[in-house]
């Protein structure tokens, strides 16, 4: 199958910065979507960014011009850039990739990464 590990999150003062990476590894076939996800406490899971096959982006309001989200179909990773932390963006923050698994089947499947902390506070 494929297997997901984030990795980069921490404890970041407000207005920091952070990157956060994704490695997919196993079997891949081809990559469809990259996106990352956040969960706070308390709080449904939510979509921050997502990097369309096409290298089409798009980011949750709250993160525009201080996320930026960006994927490499050859390596099989996706980072997030993230500056101007601010403590809302306190959160697990989720990879999540649409992959290609059977090159006889023309279907994408879901795959998670267990997620990283990140923590912004004084």
């Amino acid at each position: 199958q494929v297997q997901l590990v984030e990795s980069g999150g921490g404890w970041v003062r407000p207005g920091g910065s952070l990157t956060l990476s994704c490695v997919a590894s196993g079997s891949i076939f081809d990559i469809n979507d990259m996106a990352w996800y956040r969960q706070a406490p308390g709080k449904q899971r939510e979509l921050v960014a997502v990097n369309s096959y096409g290298h089409n982006t798009n980011y949750h309001e709250s993160v525009k011009g201080r996320f930026t989200i960006s994927g490499n179909r050859v390596k099989n990773t996706v980072q997030l850039q993230m500056n101007s932390l601010k403590p809302e963006d306190t959160a697990v923050y989720y990879c999540q990739m649409q992959v290609r698994t059977d090159v006889m089947r023309n279907t994408y499947d879901d795959f998670w990464g267990r997620g990283a902390q990140v923590t912004v506070a004084s």
